[in-house]
């Protein structure tokens, strides 16, 4: 069974940081992507950020050039780095794997954007 552990959601300011970490159960090289989605109240659930296990990362239109995804494979981890965060980014935000077309989500984490 595949768990993913999100942490690293909180409050910050407008034009603040955070960087939110997903821990799998195992090898995270073993899945044909991983990424980042996110749901505000009231909206759909949107695709943030992706990383194949081959290829290149791709982002939604709106964290062009503030948000980063990356991983480390050692520690089973991806990261998604948020800069310049805006109100409109204020959402949970949850872990998403891929693997032979079976979806595993983590359990979300909470992400405000206030003053």
């Amino acid at each position: 069974q595949v768990q993913l552990v999100e942490s690293g959601g909180g409050l910050v300011q407008p034009g603040g940081s955070l960087r939110l970490s997903c821990t799998a159960s195992g090898n995270i090289f073993s899945f044909d992507a991983m990424g980042w989605y996110r749901q505000a109240p009231g909206k759909q659930r949107e695709l943030v950020a992706a990383i194949p296990r081959a290829g290149i990362t791709n982002y939604a239109d709106s964290v062009k050039g503030r948000f980063t995804i990356s991983r480390d494979i050692a520690k089973n981890t991806v990261f998604l780095q948020m800069n310049s965060l805006k109100p409109e980014d204020t959402a949970v935000y949850y872990c998403n794997a891929v693997r032979n077309a079976w979806e595993y989500w983590g359990q979300g984490t909470q992400v405000t954007v206030s003053s």
